[in-house]
């Protein structure tokens, strides 16, 4: 309980100073004894678009990675394609390049072409990380698959791709949650692509919002707290909801 409770505190903290006065952090009391929203609802008049950027771009990043990675961990598993190890070592290599070497690359690119402070560009670049994790994960499961469920669906006539949709993703569901919710988690939590590919103020996730909000000279600690508090609640919703899911969709796969 100590270990936790040592852990927990800078939540609490977090959330004690966003329910005070604005001021100094350092000066706010333990307890929060005279609670005033007013950090909120500063947070939300300055901060309320960057979050709105960060959930449509998390949102987004799923969406996309989720497209590209169900089928091409469903072609890796079940079709017998050649080199698919060696396909899925790329994929794990691919995850050890430092992002700020992904991060450089596509500055250049999206100089080039126009994407540069724009929700599309976070979307692809975000996805540039869920997409490796997520086919990782849902080539784990579906390879532990049985092949007879395949095997029937196809002498029922069900192509490939109907195959796909119809048996493999309803059955690879506690996966596609697990890997959805951490290329969501990834991409509300990304800093270095949005410092990178946007310029302006007009494209800017939460996570550089609030870096420029810090950055600034800020004596009102009280709505910097509440936007980190506003910041952490989609996720720590996701986790909770999902966590079942979670548990069942990172062992899918282990034990054949």
């Amino acid at each position: 309980m100590l270990i936790l409770g040592i852990l927990l505190f800078p939540v609490y903290w977090m959330v004690n100073v966003s329910l005070q006065q604005g001021g100094a952090a350092a000066m706010t009391p333990w307890l929060p004894i005279d609670i005033t929203l007013h950090g909120y609802a500063k947070a939300f008049q300055d901060q309320g678009g960057h979050l709105l950027t960060s959930l449509i771009v998390a949102s987004g990043s799923v969406v996309f990675s989720l497209l590209v990675a169900a089928p091409a961990a469903y072609a890796l598993a079940v079709f017998r394609v050649r080199w698919a190890n060696a396909v899925l070592l790329a994929i794990l290599v691919s995850q050890m390049i430092p992002g700020i070497v992904v991060a450089n690359a596509l500055y250049g690119a999206y100089t080039k072409i126009g994407l540069l402070n724009s929700i599309l560009g976070l979307i692809l670049a975000d996805s540039s990380a869920g997409i490796p994790f997520s086919i990782l994960i849902l080539n784990a499961f579906m390879r532990s698959m049985p092949l007879s469920v395949l095997e029937a669906a196809r002498i029922d006539g069900a192509g490939p791709l109907r195959t796909l949709v119809s048996v493999v993703l309803p059955m690879s569901r506690n996966s596609i949650v697990t890997a959805g919710l951490f290329t969501f988690l990834f991409s509300w939590s990304d800093f270095l692509f949005a410092l990178t590919l946007t310029t302006t103020d007009d494209v800017r996730p939460v996570t550089l919002g609030l870096y420029v909000y810090i950055s600034g000279f800020i004596s009102d600690w009280s709505s910097v707290m509440a936007t980190s508090v506003l910041a952490s609640i989609p996720t720590i919703v996701l986790l909770v909801f999902a966590q079942r899911y979670i548990a069942a969709g990172t062992t899918a796969g282990a034990v054949k």
